[in-house]
Parts: structure tokens; sequence; C-alpha cells
């Protein structure tokens, strides 16, 4: 581009040298454009936020000072309310442990699982996995994402295919459902074997002594297992020889410390962002606290098994402190049923501890105090501290709320509910209408739509116990220990001619003194077809 006599003029070589320019500031213009993409980016991955997920068992709606408990004390959860958000209408999948755990790692309700069949009980101990490997669970959530993701403590749904006969490797299980690392109780703290799991392998394993199942009638050719008292509640006894080493280094009143102490470690070795799913054996029975906390409670060994549990959280939340992490970490406290009335359950009462608080029922039943439980949410700058929320929310809805957390989309929120701006929010309409609720018993499926809880049946459809020495009480006769009434109840009995099935306005009845089903029978007429029509569905 140059004049007739060949030579760049002035405005060409000024057009030149701006072109110049412009190319210059353009190339610097991107390359703090790409640093600050690279920032933000940094940023963001900075502000990707871990997950804990600690599921207790068997802890009540009143077992906790936060919820009104008096005869013991939970200081280190207490401080999670006080800094978060306490929720007063959350519920388990079902009021039985297995199923509660299906749902709550499907995000959907257990009567779907087993191809439709539905769980509605505790996983034997031979059983298979029974989630199938390609399940997507809530660590699948977090995998997708990037997430370091862990399984510590109670596993309670099975390893293996077909009949386990729990020959290492145990596998299918925890690894092949999303999780990266899993140690802990393989079934529960109460039913064997009595050994530690690491991942697929039993823990002081060894080839030429394993372990064999023998059954019920093992007797004296059962492994030793650590000796407990009657008042720690019923332990089922050992089914299996060989694995000596394995047994051993397995100890009822070191499993809160053992399992806090994988917990922690874990945490404490990530670089990348986190999903930690703590499910602890506390409180189920047998109570075998540490001696450390043995006598610190007003209610005997089921309170110093609180004070135990309430202790794993603080160390969890030092850890998390201590790394540096906890304003960026998302912390959620729950149950997954309600608490049991054995014999630790009943010692408790008597010295006036209200389990389940004011409300009527048990673990494995399908009244208030068989699934709803505590539920706290804490997360620095995000959740409003000593806030309370009374959205009504499932455990199933965990897997969407933290799928929208990590911003991943799912396809199959088939009954999973993000309940993220209940946590972070206040929204004005609930979030959740309706729920449908499992005791033991199928025939009791029921409903909560609204303010309305429907239940198909008499009495909760869970334990049947009603004599002194017996392990497994519940239903109405539990009305008799603790002061729950019931329009149906008396003399911790169901009267004659009580109604062939309940309906409660638990909006202004939660504690459901009193059976309104003679009172609106067009609501009866609604909720029933719809709990028949879904209930033809079951196979």
């Amino acid at each position: 581009m140059g004049g007739p006599s060949g030579k760049v003029s002035y405005f060409q070589a000024a057009f030149s040298r701006n072109v110049a320019e412009i190319l210059i500031n353009m190339k610097r213009t991107s390359i703090l454009t790409n640093a600050l993409a690279l920032a933000a980016c940094g940023l963001a991955m900075g502000e990707t936020p871990n997950v804990v997920l600690i599921f207790a068992d068997d802890l009540g709606y009143g077992d906790l000072s936060c919820y009104g408990a008096t005869k013991l004390s939970t200081p280190n959860i207490d401080k999670l309310a006080e800094e978060g958000r306490r929720f007063t209408d959350a519920h388990s999948a079902s009021a039985v442990c297995t199923p509660s755990r299906i749902g709550l790692l499907t995000g959907a309700y257990p009567f779907r699982a087993m191809d439709g069949k539905g769980f509605w009980g505790p996983a034997p101990i031979e059983s298979p996995l029974l989630l199938p490997p390609d399940t997507h669970t809530l660590a699948d959530v977090f995998k997708e994402k990037g997430y370091d993701t862990a399984a510590i403590g109670k596993w309670h749904l099975g390893f293996g295919e077909g009949k386990n006969d729990w020959q290492e490797p145990l596998s299918p299980g925890p690894n092949d459902l999303g999780f990266d690392y899993y140690f802990g109780m393989p079934v529960v703290n109460s039913a064997p074997p009595y050994v530690y799991v690491e991942n697929d392998q039993v823990v002081g394993g060894d080839k030429d002594d394993p372990l064999v199942f023998l059954g019920r009638k093992a007797g004296d050719k059962a492994t030793p297992i650590t000796p407990i008292p009657k008042e720690a509640s019923q332990r089922t006894a050992n089914m299996f020889g060989g694995a000596e080493k394995a047994h051993e280094i397995f100890n009822d009143y070191e499993v809160g410390t053992k399992l806090t102490e994988k917990a922690t470690e874990w945490v404490k070795e990530r670089e990348n962002p986190f999903f930690l799913y703590l499910a602890t054996t506390a409180i189920h029975h047998p109570f075998t606290p540490a001696e450390r906390f043995q006598g610190t409670s007003d209610c005997g060994l089921y309170g110093d098994f609180v004070h135990e549990l309430d202790w794993m959280v603080g160390e969890v939340m030092k850890t998390l402190e201590e790394k540096g992490v906890a304003d960026n970490t998302l912390v959620i406290f729950t149950s997954d049923n309600g608490a049991m009335f054995n014999l630790g359950g009943r010692m408790a009462a008597k010295k006036g501890h209200a389990l389940n608080g004011e409300l009527l029922g048990s673990k494995f039943g399908v009244w208030e105090g068989g699934h709803r439980v505590p539920f706290i949410a804490w997360w620095p700058g995000k959740i409003e501290g000593g806030s309370v929320s009374d959205q009504l929310l499932s455990l199933i809805d965990l897997k969407a709320t933290f799928a929208a957390v990590t911003d991943n989309d799912l396809d199959d929120s088939r009954d999973s509910i993000n309940m993220l701006p209940a946590l972070t929010g206040e929204p004005e309409e609930a979030l959740r209408d309706e729920l449908y609720l499992l005791a033991h018993s199928r025939g009791h499926l029921s409903l909560r739509k609204g303010k309305w809880m429907y239940i198909p049946k008499r009495s909760d459809g869970g334990f049947r116990g009603t004599k002194p020495g017996q392990h497994a009480w519940g239903g109405p006769i539990v009305t008799t220990l603790v002061d729950t009434p019931n329009s149906d109840i008396e003399n911790g009995k169901i009267k004659k001619g009580a109604p062939p099935a309940q309906l409660y306005n638990i909006a202004e009845d939660p504690n459901q003194t009193e059976n309104l089903y003679n009172e609106y029978p067009d609501v009866v007429k609604e909720l029933d077809a719809q709990l028949k029509e879904l209930q033809a569905q079951i196979k």
C-alpha cells in the first residue's frame, strides 16, 4: 500500500502504526481476559463446596438438646444448628434402616427398588448388593463433577451377587456405587459378621483363616466377640467362625472412635473437592459408647451413646477447620429413622428422656416418631445461622439438592426434589407438597399430602413387642411409657371400634393425637384412592 513514488505516506505509516498498536493492545487484552478467565475459573474451583453428610442410626427427633432433649447434651450438634438451619418437618425415606438408605442413595422411594417389588425390611446377613452396580447414586452426583468420594461407617446394603458367602473380594459393593473409598461396619452393629470391611476386603482377613458362615446354630464354633452387658440391649450372637484376627480388631466399644479416625484421616488427605458420607453406628443398639462417655448423661447408656455421636460430629468439624475448608463445606446432619424403644431406649424413657420428642410412634412404624428425624444444614455464608425451617423435606431429596449444589443436571430425579432453596433461602411456597412414607409393613404405606397424613390401616405397621423382656417394643404399647396420647389408643392397645384407618391434620396436630378419619370422609376417599393406585403398581 504505497504512494505513486512507492514510499509509504504519513497517513499510511500512521495507519500501520495504529493497526500495530491495536493488534498489540488486542493481544494484551486477550492475555488479560484469559488471565481473568483463569482466575475466575480458579475462584470457581475454589468455591466448589465440599459436602459432608453425617447419617446417624436410630437417632430420634427428641435425641438432641437443640430439639428439646434435657437428659443429655449435644453441644457440637447444637452448634451446627446455632450456625446453620434446623428443619422441623424432615423425614427419612422409610422408618426402617435398609430401605431408608436405599432411598437416600438413589433419590427414589424404596418401594421402587428390587425391580418394582420394593424393599421393606433390614437386609439379611447373606444379602447380595441390593442396588445394581449401574444404579446412579448420590455418590455419582459428585463423581461426575470430579469429587473424591468416601462412605465410612454402616453399610447394610449387601455385598456381592446372589447369596453373599462373605469370601473376598466382597464385590460388587460400595466401590461400585460411586464411592472411591469405603471403610466400616458391613451390616449393622447388632448383627454379624463383627469385623470391619475396607473397600472389598475384610480388615485383618487371612486367606488361611477365612470367614465361615455357620448360621444361627453356630454356638461354640463361632469366633468369640466383645462381651457386652445386658443393659446395652440385644445383639445377635456371632454366626461366623474363622477370621480370628479380623474379629480381634473389631471391638464394640471402639467403633465410634475408629470410624471417626478413618473419616478425619480421609478428609485431611484430600486435595480435590470431596464428598464424605459418614454413616455412624451410633446410636443403634447395642449401646456401647467408649469408656470415656459412659456415665456422662442422665439417661443411661442410651444418652451416653448420643454423647459419643456428638463427639464424632465435633471431631469432623474440627478437622474441617484445621484443614481450612470449613467455610467452603456444606454439612448435613440427620438420621436414618426414628428412635427404637428397645431395652436401652425404654430405660432412657423411664429416666425422663423423650426419644422421639412428643411424636407418636417409633422406628419401623409409620407414625411420625418412626420417620420424622432431626435435620440440620450448615454452610457458612450460604445458610442463615440460627434459622429454623418448617419445609416438608424427605431424605430422598438430597440427591437432587446435591445435584443443584454441584451444578449437576439430573436425568432421573423422579422422586427427588431440589431443596437447596429451602436450605439457603426462605421459599414462600412449599417445595414439596406430598410424600409417601414407608413402614416395615407394606400394607401401611402411607401418604402425606399438604396438611393431611393418611394411614390406610390401624396402628403403625411396626414392632409389636409388648412384654417387659422383649426387645422389639413398638406400636400402641409405647404410649404407656411415654406421654404420646392418641384417640385410637387406650391402655396401650387399639380401642375396640376404632376407625379402620387413620387421618391426621399434621399442620395442626403433628403429634397425631386425634384421628379425624370419621370427620373427613371425602379426604379419606381421595387419599385412599391415590394409595390404592400406587399399591397396585408395586409388584
